[in-house]
């Protein structure tokens, strides 16, 4: 009896530990994932004001129908970028992504204590060439690191009401994501 006993729980923790394996696996496997998405349709470095989503018509998956959007597909091998995104009446979102999907960075315009949301996404290595004397912008300059060369940055815009999608995609309208010399 013992003996069918330690089969059976040996048999249940093999079928964990291969559930839980490919569970963790599974996603790196997906080919229509977000970036490989926006790929066809968004240009590198610089801003696509997504559709209001509807019914059968989604850039993305999950998308809310209250909120307006925009991606900026990055690239930063050649420089760090500029963001610059006018806020919302509402409220607005900035959220950064590897091109693997994975969310690394998110800022709102709350957090950001003003009527533009502006920082520099650059990597580890083009932050490390900035000069010394950086002090006095310093603080008045916020700086995100990517993981990553690539990745997303999805900005959206709510509408509290429907008669107010049409300030929100304006909003959207004025952002810009351009490269920047160090």
């Amino acid at each position: 009896m013992t003996r069918w006993l330690m089969w059976i729980a040996s048999g249940l923790l093999l079928g964990g530990i291969v559930h839980f394996a490919t569970i963790l696996y599974l996603p790196r496997t997906a080919t229509q994932h977000a970036y490989a998405r926006l790929s066809a349709i968004a240009p590198v470095n610089s801003v696509l004001a997504l559709p209001v989503p509807a019914a059968g018509n989604l850039a993305l998956p999950f998308m809310d129908p209250a909120f307006a959007a925009a991606v900026c597909r990055y690239d930063l091998r050649e420089a760090p970028l500029k963001l610059t995104t006018p806020v919302s009446p509402a409220y607005t979102s900035v959220t950064f992504y590897t091109d693997q999907d994975i969310a690394y960075y998110a800022i709102n315009d709350r957090a950001a204590g003003r009527r533009t949301i502006e920082l520099d996404l650059m990597t580890a290595a083009q932050r490390a060439q900035l000069p010394d004397d950086e002090d006095i912008a310093a603080a008045d300059r916020l700086i995100v690191e990517s993981p990553t060369l690539r990745g997303l940055i999805v900005i959206r815009a709510l509408a509290p009401e429907p008669g107010m999608m049409t300030a929100a995609v304006a909003a959207l309208a004025g952002a810009r994501c351009e490269p920047q010399p160090l």
